[in-house]
């Protein structure tokens, strides 16, 4: 047992508390200096450092807001529609709860979308940092679930036809898609089964996955220490005496006040939308869903929310046509590999191999199937991007110019993708679906040669920095 500190002498009041809290729960003063005041971040941190905090910060507001709106929610096909209704008009704030909630859904996935792409563009993903993007992804994961389960709850006509929409598509999985579409309803279609599933989902089981995959995340990135715009490892250089990194500043006070502007912006653009756009036209809340859901009446056009469309926009893309498509890339990508891999002996033919198989596979299911594929795939496949980059430097600053081109092509499509995904199909609408879809596996597929390709600028000795 650790001796006890005793305050000085007529110290003050505050001196003494800290001091007394300090002998009997000093794991917490232990944590804060591991991952506040001495855990030393690049001093070179712009802009794109603020979203992974506002995330945390939305992530608060939205188990705060969930909090108060499981007080007068009834998950009950009956009343759920009318208990919003009744948060709505009725609960004293219950529409500024509400809309707080569902405005923080959207602010939520802007976030972390932002966040993502500030890894992507800087190679946060790269090595040491492996896990904390795995973290990561299996967080964005966990966050499409947690809003998927959610968007059933208004019980509005977009939440139970989007709910059985997506719920149908486990039925393409061949051999267990009937059982495992039952299974998620909890009956044969969605109603007062679905309901309490999706509401247990919403409000116990995946927050609590959240929550622990984010300490994991955060502790994970406090390990290796945090990346920085120019991909330098601040470790590196470092005092003689102190140990302390040349270019690093201790997370607190500095990085505390700088994520404190972007916090402060954050609110007002936030609290903006919240009473002067909450529905933000029809893509925060559709106009649908201001109606009560009705199993015998379809609406017009079936479109999940916005930050799910762009994948849902691959899914529609997978036609038959697409997988002919598919095939054709399939016997390519196998004679390229069989001529240029230098494979030798039986090991030759493996790609060849390889190549059929996966165009039998591809023409031996159907279409709805390989959709499901492309869609769960676009997001499983961010987690192999640490072992996909070879590049030899990790941010986009040191990298041929060409490639701020590509990256900007990438987040154009995913764009447009997101916006088709809402539109009704059509077949130009179908045919951009298929070529933005075929360039995001592309982006991602070949980056194992297109990384190495080109005259990369010398990195910098130490981070490049200017105060301000």
């Amino acid at each position: 047992m650790a001796e006890f500190k005793e305050a000085p002498a007529g110290a003050p009041a505050l001196t003494q508390a800290t001091v007394w809290l300090q002998n009997r729960f000093p794991t917490a003063f232990d944590a804060y200096k591991v991952h506040m005041s001495e855990y030393y971040a690049p001093k070179n941190m712009n802009f794109w450092y603020f979203f992974g905090s506002l995330s945390l910060l939305v992530l608060v507001i939205q188990i705060v807001t969930g909090i108060f709106l499981v007080m007068h929610y009834k998950p009950d096909a009956a009343k759920a529609f009318e208990s919003v209704e009744y948060i709505m008009r009725d609960v004293p704030w219950g529409w500024l709860v509400r809309y707080m909630h569902s405005t923080g859904a959207s602010a939520f996935f802007i976030c972390v979308y932002l966040h993502m792409f500030r890894g992507l563009i800087y190679g946060s993903y790269r090595k040491p940092r492996e896990l904390v993007w795995i973290f990561g992804c299996a967080i964005f994961l966990c966050l499409m679930a947690e809003g998927f389960f959610g968007y059933l709850l208004p019980w509005g006509q977009m939440s139970y036809w989007g709910a059985q929409v997506i719920i149908n598509l486990f039925g393409a999985i061949p051999f267990v898609g009937p059982d495992l579409s039952l299974l998620i309803r909890g009956d044969y279609v969605v109603g007062d089964a679905t309901l309490n599933r999706f509401f247990s989902f919403h409000v116990i089981a995946v927050p609590l996955v959240l929550l622990g995959l984010v300490v994991a995340h955060l502790l994970a990135l406090h390990d290796v220490g945090s990346n920085n715009p120019d991909g330098i490892e601040i470790k590196a250089k470092k005092d003689p005496k102190t140990g302390i990194p040349l270019d690093g500043i201790p997370f607190h006070p500095y990085y505390t006040v700088h994520d404190i502007v972007g916090v402060s912006v954050f609110l007002m653009i936030f609290s903006a939308v919240i009473f002067f756009a909450p529905e933000m036209g029809g893509y925060f809340l559709e106009h649908n869903n201001f109606i009560p859901a009705d199993s015998l009446k379809t609406p017009l056009h079936i479109a999940p929310v916005w930050y799910f469309t762009p994948f849902y926009s691959m899914l529609r893309a997978v036609t038959d046509d697409m997988v002919n498509v598919f095939v054709v890339i399939a016997g390519l990508a196998g004679v390229a590999a069989f001529l240029l891999a230098g494979l030798k002996g039986l090991w030759k033919f493996v790609p060849l191999v390889a190549a059929v198989v996966l165009a039998v596979l591809l023409k031996t299911f159907d279409a709805k199937f390989w959709g499901v594929v492309v869609m769960g795939g676009a997001v499983l496949i961010l987690f192999a991007l640490p072992w996909l980059d070879n590049s030899p430097v990790k941010s986009i600053r040191y990298r041929p110019q060409w490639n701020k081109v590509l990256y900007g092509i990438f987040v154009v499509f995913f764009f447009v993708l997101g916006y088709l995904g809402i539109k009704p199909p059509s077949v130009v609408g179908t045919l951009v679906s298929q070529v933005g879809t075929i360039f995001y596996f592309g982006f991602f597929l070949l980056m194992p040669w297109w990384s190495r390709i080109g005259e990369f600028k010398p990195l910098p000795d130490r981070v490049t920095f200017q105060p301000h």
